[in-house]
């Protein structure tokens, strides 16, 4: 690897209305892509998970992570690919560093804390009449 290639990390939201053998070739040519002109780290298969907010009328998606060495070169060629396949709802390419740890998925579910009793002390508004 030459010393222009730097790490990113790619994420990949497909759409899991997409049968699952479509969203494993779209995972596949990405990796296929990375690996033609950069070097692979790390991938990951998140599964299909809750997104934050809707898109296009979607409340999940199938999420895949690529960590990866590479020119920026390889980076217009994912962006152009990735931009007119069909199935892939978003993606996003971020640049790390080096030193940055590989993080695991994450949590399925989101982990609600129980009430500690302390929420009852706080001082409260006084009722309006109107």
């Amino acid at each position: 690897m030459s010393e222009a290639a730097r790490q990113y990390e790619l994420i990949l939201m497909l759409d899991p209305a997409v049968e699952e053998e479509a969203r494993e070739k779209l995972a596949s040519d990405a990796k296929a892509s990375i690996e033609a002109a950069g070097n692979l780290l790390h991938e990951d298969n998140w599964g299909i998970r809750e997104m934050a907010y809707e898109i296009d009328h979607k409340s999940e998606s199938d999420y895949r992570w690529f960590r990866f060495e590479a020119p920026t070169s390889l980076l217009e060629d994912l962006d152009h690919n990735l931009k007119i396949a069909d199935g892939i709802m978003r993606f996003r390419v971020f640049r790390v560093d080096p030193d940055d740890p590989v993080l695991p998925a994450p949590p399925a579910t989101a982990v609600i804390m129980a009430p500690t009793g302390d929420d009852d002390d706080r001082p409260r508004r006084r009722s309006r009449d109107y």
